[in-house]
Formats: structure tokens, sequence, C-alpha cells
């Protein structure tokens, strides 16, 4: 039985390898969960002798086939809660990761299932991500690029928000920018200002912001 504390450690050490980095460092993870980095190494010994994470000195920390499968059930539940309180609920979709983040450590497999049941067995959470299916299977998302790698004239249809914070989330809602929303890359400027035009208007989101939207080409995601 892991604590909820364990699996946040877990679930933040997938995140960051699923940004693309091999082995996350102390000092990632202390900056991802806003604490300290001598709280996480003491986390880490624990995680490590429960056999939950590969680690090695200065070189970092990954998750063993073992921890892979925890991470991939904390977030099949995480995703699943995500969808049902947007759906049925009535919450919104940039709302509702604080609320799983709380909920995600208490639900029973049953519970996850029946919710799984009731959504229809959704692919997707209302932020694109994917949802591990009932084997931690990931549904295959196809090809996506950052919106701050566009050019000037590109059509794109978001797919993903990977989540940084509620407030990105919140200032990405107001803009109405989510998943499945059409937008044309009026003009990109060179301290990274990128200026879309979205169903609602025109909006300037600055580079780190325009870094966690995932889109597809609007031909490519129309087919």
């Amino acid at each position: 039985m892991l604590s909820a504390v364990m699996e946040d450690y877990i679930k933040a050490i997938y995140s960051i390898q699923d940004e693309g980095d091999e082995r996350v460092a102390t000092s990632e993870l202390a900056d991802y969960l806003d604490v300290t980095s001598p709280t996480v190494s003491s986390m880490l010994n624990k995680l490590e002798e429960r056999g939950l994470i590969d680690r090695e000195e200065y070189r970092g920390v990954t998750l063993t086939e073992e921890g892979e499968v925890v991470a991939l059930e904390i977030l099949r539940h995480h995703r699943l809660l995500e969808a049902f309180l947007t759906e049925h609920l009535d919450y919104d979709w940039a709302d509702v990761h604080e609320e799983a983040d709380r909920l995600e450590h208490h639900v029973s497999e049953e519970l996850t299932e029946r919710i799984a049941e009731t959504l229809d067995n959704p692919g997707v959470d209302p932020h694109g991500d994917p949802i591990p299916d009932a084997d931690l299977e990931l549904p295959d998302s196809g090809s996506t690029a950052r919106l701050s790698m566009a050019e000037e004239g590109d059509r794109v249809v978001v797919q993903r928000i990977r989540h940084q914070g509620d407030e990105e989330l919140r200032y990405l809602s107001k803009a109405g920018i989510e998943p499945g929303v059409e937008l044309e890359v009026l003009e990109i400027a060179p301290f990274g200002l990128v200026t879309v035009e979205t169903p609602a208007g025109e909006q300037g989101l600055p580079e780190e912001i325009a870094g966690i939207i995932e889109t597809a080409p609007a031909t490519e995601a129309e087919a």
C-alpha cells in the first residue's frame, strides 16, 4: 500500500519522463512538486527501497517496470475522474485537475471501471491527455507538434494541453483555446509571442503557454 505522497512522486516522475527526459534529476522533481531537494531525496530513498525507481548517483532516477505500472494506474484514475467531473458534474475543463488530484488516491478499481463504462471508455481526458485502458495500455495519440514550433499561416487543431498549472489552464480556457479548437497562426514575434486566430478572435500567447499546446495540422485532424 502506497501513501498518497508516494503516488504523487511516481506520477511526477512519469510526467517529467513523458516530456522527454530519460532520467529525472532531484532538482527537477523539487521544482515540479514545489518541495525542497532534501525532501525529494528522502522520498526517493523510500521509493528505491520498494523497487519502484532505478536511481543512479548524479544521473537521476527512472521508474522501474513496477513503478511504471503504478504510474499508469494513477493516471487512469486521475484522467477518468477529470472526464467524469467535466461530463457529468459540469466542472469546467480547466478546473478539474486539482479535484482529480485529491480523489485519485481514494477510488477503488471497481469504481474506476464503472466510471470508464459510464463514459464509454474514452481515449483522452478533457485536456487531451491519453487515458490508459483497463490493461494500462495507452492509446495511439498520433503525431503532434507544439504550437510554439508552428509557422505563420499554419492552420492547426489543438489536440492536447500538457498540464503545467491551473493558472495556465484557466488562461487558455478564457481565451477559448482547448482540445478540438482550430487555430490559425497569424504572427510569431521575435520575442516569442504567438498570435493566433481563435473562434472568438485574435489571441496573443506567450511562448511558454504556446509550448504546452500540442497540435495537428487542421486537414489531418479533420480527416
